[in-house]
């Protein structure tokens, strides 16, 4: 069951008019992975899931993304914290959201300006509506 289905008041997940916010979340718990984009799919996102910070990264380079949903503890090399400031050398103005069970542990000096910490667990709608308040500020940011 999805959050309108609820009647939870969901914003509605675009940028613009017509197109789907392109999420782009990193997780490696192949369950949380799974439920969590499944639910940002029925709210209207644009999901696209990847298990660590090389994938990451790669996409970033090839294809549209709105904004980064990122767990902190990722496999390899890169955590999600190294990850979200290479992404933003990329794409300086990308919305972050950092997701983890350890969530006061992250500093704040190691997170990148404006983004935004999720402690686990959590509820998929709660990360929609940030998400989408996430996007929408950066997109206002932005001059015309």
């Amino acid at each position: 069951m999805d959050a309108k289905g609820l009647g939870w008041n969901v914003m509605e997940p675009s940028t613009r008019v017509g197109e789907p916010i392109h999420v782009l979340f990193v997780e490696d718990e192949f369950l949380i992975s799974e439920w969590v984009s499944q639910s940002l799919s029925e709210q209207g996102f644009d999901v696209w899931t990847v298990t660590n910070a090389a994938d990451a990264l790669a996409h970033l380079a090839a294809l549209p993304v709105d904004v980064l949903f990122t767990d902190i503890n990722l496999p390899g090399s890169m955590d999600g914290a190294a990850l979200a400031r290479r992404a933003r050398e990329m794409q300086p103005q990308l919305p972050v959201v950092y997701a983890s069970a350890r969530a006061t542990l992250l500093k704040q000096d190691a997170r990148v300006p404006g983004s935004i910490v999720v402690p686990k667990p959590y509820e998929p709608a709660l990360v929609g509506r940030l998400l989408a308040a996430a996007t929408k500020a950066a997109t206002a940011a932005v001059p015309a």
